[in-house]
């Protein structure tokens, strides 16, 4: 049997095993349990923790992120949120369509805030007109494959799940079914991130505490895209039906598009992020699977916590910070001009020619003190 044939097969039985709710090309199903992981001797949760207050956190569509204090509770609270997983078909650019698995519906799914030392209480839902399994694996949390093991939801079920929020910084969420199945699921857009605030705040080198005003999330994404005999990027009746073609372009890791949210361009023109003169802004920024280079033309990096580690000092005054595969960076800037600010990858193929650009629009006052034209272009004698 020629290794094509041998390999759509077992890519088939991955879909196969995947529709029939189990998952593929992974170890034998999470057993149901509540309490914990199976197998393993249980410390049962602490009783004050029913005690904590409980608030619920309405989740919004990126890039916008979800109403928070900077300022830390006085005691650790439940925070609880509701995520439904739906597959549905986006439009990547013009034309051009690919299926998407997506968190509450969005591609990156949303951003979650918490404080350290709450808990996170997430209600994790399978639309019934899925086909496939899921799960969520936090990169903030601790064990059992970062909740992944206690989360995996057939078509119609869901699950509930309690982490604590330990760790401070700002990190990537996905799915992460098992074997294959987890880049396929990643780069068809499931994944998303969630913030733990430090204690006390965020600091600069000194001790000095930094607020920012508003802040909004780029959930950057890779996708790869079949094309047929002539070039033209194809399109699929379901998923599953997609799935064999799709693991043949990602094996080659040349991504066909490169984007902020779900399509090219999709934070540009009237559906720019805004902000003002004298504004301070927050950029989460998450790469689930490649690196990238965020970068602000006009502006900077004043404070920058390339890793997420917002508990540390953040870097001062880049010009371009990177953001390692599967993490969530920050960067915050005080917009002193106004105009359009392109906030891109600074790999400029990547941006120009895949997607991976952004718009900011601020409005404001021009001060000439930090730049002014002083000769408008003319012709000029050689």
């Amino acid at each position: 049997m020629k290794a094509t044939t041998i390999r759509k097969s077992l890519l088939c039985s991955a879909i196969g095993a995947c529709l029939m709710g189990t998952s593929a090309f992974a170890a034998d199903p999470v057993v149901s349990t509540t309490g914990g992981l199976p197998g393993y001797e249980v410390i049962k949760a602490s009783p004050s923790i029913d005690k904590l207050q409980r608030v619920k956190q309405t989740l919004v569509a990126p890039p916008n992120v979800p109403e928070h204090s900077l300022k830390s509770p006085a005691a650790p609270r439940v925070v609880q949120v509701e995520m439904t997983i739906e597959e549905k078909e986006i439009e990547v650019e013009p034309g051009v369509f690919m299926w998407a698995f997506a968190f509450n519906g969005t591609v990156p799914g949303p951003m979650i805030i918490v404080h350290e030392g709450d808990y996170v209480e997430l209600t994790l839902k399978n639309m019934a007109k899925n086909q496939l399994v899921h799960n969520i694996d936090f990169h903030a949390s601790t064990g059992a494959l970062g909740a992944g093991e206690l989360t995996h939801v057939q078509p119609g079920q869901e699950v509930v799940v309690r982490w604590k929020a330990s760790k401070p910084g700002t990190f990537v969420y996905h799915c992460a079914p098992g074997g294959p199945m987890i880049p396929w699921h990643v780069v068809h857009g499931m994944n998303g991130a969630l913030t733990v605030l430090p204690k006390g705040g965020l600091k600069d080198k000194n001790g000095k505490s930094i607020t920012y005003d508003k802040a909004y999330y780029i959930g950057e994404q890779d996708f790869y895209l079949p094309r047929d005999e002539k070039g033209n990027f194809k399109r699929f009746a379901t998923a599953a039906e997609s799935m064999a073609e799709d693991k043949e372009v990602m094996d080659k890791l040349i991504p066909s598009h490169i984007v902020f949210g779900d399509r090219k361009y999709a934070y540009t023109g009237e559906k720019a992020m805004t902000a003002k003169v004298g504004e301070t802004v927050m950029f989460y920024h998450s790469q689930a699977n490649r690196f990238s280079y965020p970068h602000l033309i006009g502006g900077h990096g004043d404070y920058v916590w390339e890793r997420g580690n917002l508990a540390d000092p953040p870097a001062q005054n880049l010009e371009t910070w990177a953001i390692a595969a599967g993490s969530t960076g920050a960067a915050m800037y005080t917009f002193r001009q106004p105009g359009v600010y392109v906030y891109l990858n600074h790999n400029l193929i990547e941006s120009v020619n895949l997607g991976a650009l952004a718009h900011v629009k601020v409005d404001g006052k021009w001060d000439n003190n930090l730049m002014e034209q002083l000769v408008a272009p003319r012709a000029y004698k050689e």
